[in-house]
């Protein structure tokens, strides 16, 4: 029910609107992806970090690069899949 009263706010908005809306929902994914990509990781990506010079820090700290790579493309295809959505014509401009 909830979803449908959603779906009845996104018809109403102009075509600026909506393309706010998605360009909102991408920041939103871009600072989850982040925020994601990056647990696990010990400290600042800078200065001293006990290890070698010109290290980022501990060799295998922080999530596995496949399972990095496998949080962006789910978070990219959501985004897609939201964007069609959202910016799909209205069934009232369909009508017509």
């Amino acid at each position: 029910m909830a979803e449908c009263d959603l779906m009845h706010r996104i018809d109403r908005l102009s075509k600026a609107q909506r393309l706010v809306v998605v360009v909102a929902v991408g920041l939103a994914f871009l600072a989850v992806g982040s925020y994601l990509s990056s647990l696990g990781q010990h400290g600042s990506a800078f200065g001293w970090t006990g290890y070698a010079p010109l290290t980022l820090g501990a060799p295998g700290a922080g999530l596995p690069a496949w399972l990095r790579l496998v949080v962006w493309l789910a978070l990219t295809a959501i985004w897609a899949i939201v964007s069609i959505r959202v910016l799909r014509p209205s069934r009232q401009d369909q009508a017509t």
